[in-house]
């Protein structure tokens, strides 16, 4: 009996040793500080990504692995369709209307930002590649810079692994947990081999793909006329792809080698969608929507995909902190998808609002979108029938081609009138019409649709203190849109002037 006792008091122990042992290295673990490594792409389309579809071969395997290893999302967007404000928001938490980040410049406002926030609590913070777009504030307190120059022109994908494994052995050699923005300048204009990247930049050592797209191989995108000159752009803007996922690859290979994969978490997007007619700087679903991929050893099953839940750049600022287990400031209008992150159902993510303010030369085109999984109603504040839409997209071959085509070509006419002007309101079904072909909003078919979406139309302006809430309840008034947009037009220019002063 005493020998009996004995043992199963030698087992009470054992196990209880082994608690202890387990317990302690749990402890150990969520002691480990967490690091975030935030990856993005300029100008690429969420169609252009293997993970999302592409049947290009081989167009994005560092990109599609990122995906294997963590979590895609399907229903996923960036805010504003267009560099520095699409990154203002992710910065802040905030709509640009509230952050001050309508444009291309920085905001005044003394609000809490992702690096600030994760700064003052022992981050080393640090930029790889556009850095001007990627900085929120004026005093922004980024510990590590590195610009386009240094970068072969944000080209050079062995130039980021250097400036990325500079980075995380400062992080080592300061003891610090870690938040680096790594910023590929791939694949936004000039693309890879064009001409204008020739004039751009000359003989100047730019870094080719290892591998070249040809117009006969390549598919063009349903929102674009499939002619030659679209079809040649299109192949320079696939190598360009090619260079953005090498990149997106020799980031994520510093990080394995230093041994920091582990315990880093990793997000990849696009900051908007690809620089044609009808994706970015505007508020179709091929503007915004975006390849969101999210990788956290340990707590997300490899291989996960969400085709349920609405995140948008105005999310990811809560997030990081919740996972951190940091405070979330109050009043942001992003909300955190942790509990999405762990596979959880959550509340108040079946659709996204999305706008548009301004081109980078600071004309103002307010527009305003709200879509959720089947459709999408679009407001355009600026549509009177004599204001004509000029941005980047218009640059290159594709645009011109168009308007040489619509000459003679009845279809192509019709979208280049669409572009160029507008009208107030646009109705799409997007489950079955992704490319925004055919503009429902005068089928009677669709008027009980088209009246609920222009009720989420109005609480989101309404919930967000947008400037544009009375405009769009008088969307009906040519003269009061005029005035509206007059009005945004001169504080922009304002805006502009301020600027320059800086």
């Amino acid at each position: 009996m005493k020998l009996r006792n004995i043992f199963k008091q030698s087992l009470l122990i054992g196990a209880t040793a082994m608690s202890i042992c387990s317990l302690n290295a749990k402890e150990k673990i969520e002691k480990v500080p967490l690091n975030v490594l935030l990856i993005t792409a300029d100008d690429l389309n969420c169609s252009s990504v293997g993970a999302y579809g592409c049947t290009l071969k081989n167009i994005t395997p560092n990109i599609d692995k990122l995906a294997r290893d963590g979590l895609r999302f399907k229903h996923a967007h960036v805010n504003v369709a267009v560099c520095q404000p699409s990154r203002g928001v992710l910065a802040t938490g905030l709509y640009s209307h509230n952050s001050g980040i309508e444009g291309y410049y920085h905001t005044s406002k003394k609000i809490p930002t992702i690096i600030n926030t994760l700064h003052s609590n022992g981050f080393l913070t640090g930029v790889i590649g556009k850095v001007e777009h990627s900085t929120p504030t004026y005093d922004t307190p980024w510990d590590v810079q590195v610009d386009m120059p240094e970068l072969g022109m944000g080209r050079n994908k062995e130039l980021y692994y250097k400036s990325v494994q500079e980075f995380l052995k400062r992080a080592k050699a300061e003891g610090k947990p870690f938040y680096l923005m790594a910023n590929s300048h791939d694949p936004h204009r000039p693309f890879s081999g064009s001409d204008d990247e020739l004039k751009r930049w000359g003989e100047k050592d730019i870094k080719s793909p290892s591998r070249i797209y040809n117009p006969s191989e390549i598919k063009v995108p349903g929102f674009l006329p499939d002619i030659p000159k679209v079809r040649r752009e299109i192949a320079e803007y696939y190598s360009s792809v090619k260079r953005c996922d090498e990149t997106v690859g020799r980031i994520l290979d510093v990080l394995e080698q230093e041994g920091l994969t582990e315990n880093t978490i990793v997000m990849f997007l696009s900051d908007n969608g690809m620089a044609f007619p009808f994706a970015k700087t505007n508020c179709y679903l091929h503007s915004t929507n975006t390849p969101w991929l999210v990788r956290w050893p340990g707590v997300i099953e490899p291989g996960a995909v969400d085709e349920e839940h609405f995140i948008s750049g105005k999310d990811f600022f809560p997030t990081i902190l919740d996972i951190l287990n940091l405070p979330i400031p109050e009043k942001l209008n992003g909300f955190s998808f942790k509990d999405v992150l762990l596979r959880k159902k959550q509340t108040g993510r079946k659709d996204v609002f999305t706008q548009f303010y301004m081109t980078s030369g600071y004309r103002t085109f307010p527009m305003r979108c709200v879509q959720n999984k089947q459709y999408g109603y679009i407001f355009n504040a600026w549509s009177d029938g004599n204001r004509a839409f000029k941005n980047e997209s218009q640059h290159g071959y594709t645009w011109k081609a168009m308007k040489e085509y619509a000459q003679s070509d009845s279809l192509v006419n019709k979208r280049v009138q669409l572009f160029s002007n507008r009208i107030v309101e646009e109705f799409y079904d997007f489950e079955n019409d992704p490319d925004a072909l055919n503009n429902l909003i005068d089928d009677p078919n669709y008027a009980s649709e088209i009246a609920e979406m222009q009720g989420i139309m109005e609480r989101s302006l309404k919930e967000s203190n947008d400037p544009l809430l009375d405009a769009f309840l008088n969307r009906y008034d040519i003269k009061k849109l005029q005035e509206t947009v007059s009005a945004i037009q001169k504080e922009a220019f304002n805006r502009k002037n301020t600027e320059r002063r800086h």
